[in-house]
């Protein structure tokens, strides 16, 4: 079947084809491991999508846009990394709020909630699906339907917006 697909693609999605298991193992000694397969997937897209004309090296191009995919890939886990340490619970040793601390949490949720739901639609569900209910990210691009970079951006426009609401609480 991979065979046919290569005879009816054409120019670098027929390169992209034809050296599919040397990228892979190239994604593979970049750190990929596992999710080299979907590091490809991407990458195909990726260049389906695209709309570039004659490359005079097609595979040193097809490298180069593998190699930064797994940069965003790096950037974006550590960026996530970050955020979950600056997000991360501060006052875990309470077990019982008072009440009027449960009164204070429950506004701050709802100014949280309100924050979110301005953002829309997909960045409040992708937020929800992400942090509440611990789903992927490219199960959560899958959802939706859109891509996994589309569930990034959301994400990063609801953590600033909340970052921006965080730091008018703090002053």
């Amino acid at each position: 079947m991979a065979e046919r697909k290569v005879e009816t693609a054409r120019g670098i999605e027929a390169v992209l084809l034809a050296n599919r298991e040397k990228l892979i193992r190239f994604l593979v000694a970049r750190g990929a491991g596992d999710s080299a397969e979907d590091v490809f997937q991407e990458l195909w897209v990726q260049i389906a999508r695209s709309q570039t004309g004659p490359v005079a090296h097609p595979l040193s191009y097809l490298y180069r846009a593998a190699n930064n995919l797994m940069l965003d890939r790096y950037r974006s886990a550590r960026a996530a990394e970050i955020r979950e340490k600056a997000w991360g619970e501060h006052d875990s040793a309470r077990v019982h709020p008072s009440v009027e601390q449960s009164l204070i949490s429950r506004e701050e949720l709802a100014r949280v909630d309100a924050t979110i739901n301005r953002l829309g639609e997909r960045p409040a569900a992708a937020f929800r699906y992400f942090r509440i209910e611990g789903i992927s990210q490219r199960d959560i691009a899958v959802r939706l339907g859109v891509s996994l970079s589309t569930v990034e951006a959301d994400l990063r426009k609801v953590y600033k917006a909340l970052a921006a609401m965080k730091g008018q609480i703090d002053e």
